[in-house]
């Protein structure tokens, strides 16, 4: 499959029926990734259906309470949104999204057309995503494989800087089998690799728990690569790996996920831009 990202144009190929082996970056799996009980609790049901956040714990959120003075709204989707109306996005004040792209190096998101595109076509800046697997493959693997299917990056001043999803692992142990100091390894082949397809440096969504327990808590990132912190609550708490700020806050799935930047439009802008 081979797609194309320029503006607003996105041209998707067939979806990729091979799996990566659990070991080696070109080894193929005659067997689908299976979902553990609580992934499936959380509707993954199949290889690809991991999204953001699958196993945070919703809380009630009082936007009025969290808003600091300047923030934009978004929100980020994958296949389990379906088609999505982002015209009724932006009249609720959504002003940014994120669009789940890949996952492995084994999946696309076969909404992905719909969401990427409309999302800009209202008036939105958008970004693509890649949930990481590190067990099937390296990341550098998994880099290409994201830019190549969507997670490109494009001086429009309506595209973010592709994100990588590393947190929870759906499908088995928690840290995808690694040690701390593999995971930390593995996270930098993905951000050099995508930094020398794109020029970006992509933004990374994690949280504080998964951060800890599979990077150490590691600082190596927290000078270079923006930070999406996921946190549902009605503040962002500490922040992982040294990170003196974030830039983008999941706080909520309901009714869909919700994220805020922190800064306002043309600070927004100004991170599209580079």
């Amino acid at each position: 499959m081979k797609s194309l990202v320029t503006g607003a144009v996105v041209t998707l190929g067939l979806l990729t029926a091979s799996l990566a082996g659990p070991t080696l970056a070109t080894a193929q799996s005659t067997a689908p990734h299976q979902p553990t009980a609580e992934a499936r609790a959380h509707g993954i049901t199949k290889a690809g259906d991991a999204y953001m956040g699958w196993r945070q714990t919703s809380t009630a959120v009082t936007t009025a309470v969290m808003a600091p003075a300047a923030t934009v709204e978004g929100i980020d989707v994958s296949s389990h949104q379906g088609n999505v109306n982002w015209a009724a996005q932006w009249t609720a004040g959504k002003r940014f999204a994120y669009v789940k792209a890949s996952e492995g190096n084994y999946y696309t998101n076969p909404y992905f057309a719909q969401q990427y595109n409309g999302s800009y076509n209202v008036g939105m800046i958008r970004g693509a995503y890649h949930f990481a697997t590190p067990n099937d493959s390296s990341g550098a693997n998994q880099a290409n494989y994201f830019v190549d299917h969507g997670g490109g990056w494009s001086k429009d001043g309506k595209t973010l800087p592709g994100a990588l999803d590393i947190e929870y692992n759906p499908y088995g142990a928690t840290c995808y089998g690694k040690t701390q100091a593999a995971m930390v390894t593995w996270i930098r082949d993905f951000l050099n690799t995508y930094k020398a397809r794109t020029t970006r440096d992509a933004v990374i969504y994690t949280n504080l728990d998964w951060w800890t327990r599979c990077t150490g808590n590691t600082t190596a990132f927290n000078s270079t690569n923006p930070l999406w912190v996921a946190r549902y609550a009605s503040a962002p708490g500490t922040l992982p790996g040294g990170w003196p700020y974030y830039t983008f806050w999941q706080y909520s799935s309901s009714p869909i996920d919700q994220n805020r930047f922190n800064g306002d439009q043309t600070r927004l802008v100004a991170l599209a831009n580079g």
